[in-house]
């Protein structure tokens, strides 16, 4: 195996994201848009795992996304990534929203979403992509329930 398919530790994927809500990210009511935040998932988690390919990344699938509690203008939302599943080409990355009061600092657990996204080669095909490793039980907890999911995603086809 070449060294470029060496695996990875979770770590190395890790990418934080921080953005202030404008009234522009919003509805009448003051709540941002479930699509804006849905933009900003998918560039996380875009993100974590292009740290890990190396290399471009194109999103396949959105497990599910539940907005547990609105986000309003003025919040800052906080977006964690990391890698949580490899296949071949694909990885799997589960990104926490979370809003912030920049003010108080009190946060508020929004979201948690599962995108899966496929590595490019420079010609744009499907390639090959390092392990990830996990370094810790709960890393290696959500390494299984990755393979869970995708497991059940094929099933689904």
């Amino acid at each position: 195996m070449s060294s470029t398919l060496d695996p990875k530790p979770v770590r190395a994927s890790r990418i934080s994201i921080a953005q202030l809500m404008q009234p522009e990210h919003a509805n009448n009511l003051g709540n941002v848009h479930g699509g804006w935040i849905m933009k900003l998932v998918d560039e996380a988690g875009a993100l974590a795992c292009m740290r890990h390919a190396g290399r471009r990344v194109v999103t396949v699938a959105i497990d599910s996304m539940v907005f547990r509690q609105p986000i309003r203008i003025g919040d800052l939302v906080i977006l964690n990534a990391e890698v949580t599943y490899t296949g071949r080409s694909s990885v799997e990355a589960e990104v926490q929203v979370v809003a912030e009061n920049p003010v108080t600092g009190e946060r508020t657990h929004t979201n948690t979403a599962y995108l899966v996204y496929v590595a490019l080669d420079d010609a744009g095909n499907p390639t090959s992509i390092p392990p990830v490793q996990a370094e810790t039980e709960d890393e290696a907890k959500k390494l299984e329930e990755g393979r869970e999911r995708q497991k059940r995603r094929l099933q689904n086809k």
